[in-house]
């Protein structure tokens, strides 16, 4: 398995971070087909081979993902292209 981990500063308010985080599970749930659930602050999201957490904080963002073997040879790419999404939600919701 592999695991991406990726840690975005934010400086919005609480609804506009949720927003920006529902961007981000909109984005996954359309390129991954996952199911997307919120628990409180964090965005749960998952698949066969799929795992993961985006979790909102008062200054920061936190996506965890574990890929099952399939998907495992793409973790870079999925990792560059989520973190480019989260970079981009998170600081044009400002």
């Amino acid at each position: 398995m592999a695991d991406i981990n990726i840690v975005q500063q934010h400086q919005l308010t609480a609804e506009k971070a949720r927003a920006a985080a529902q961007q981000v599970a909109d984005k996954l749930a359309r390129e991954f087909d996952l199911a997307c659930t919120w628990d409180g602050d964090v965005l749960r999201f998952e698949r066969s081979g799929v795992d993961g957490a985006l979790t909102l904080g008062k200054e920061q963002a936190q996506l965890t993902i574990k890929l099952g073997f399939m998907l495992s040879a793409f973790a870079s790419t999925i990792e560059g292209k989520i973190a480019e999404k989260m970079r981009k939600v998170f600081t044009e919701q400002a």
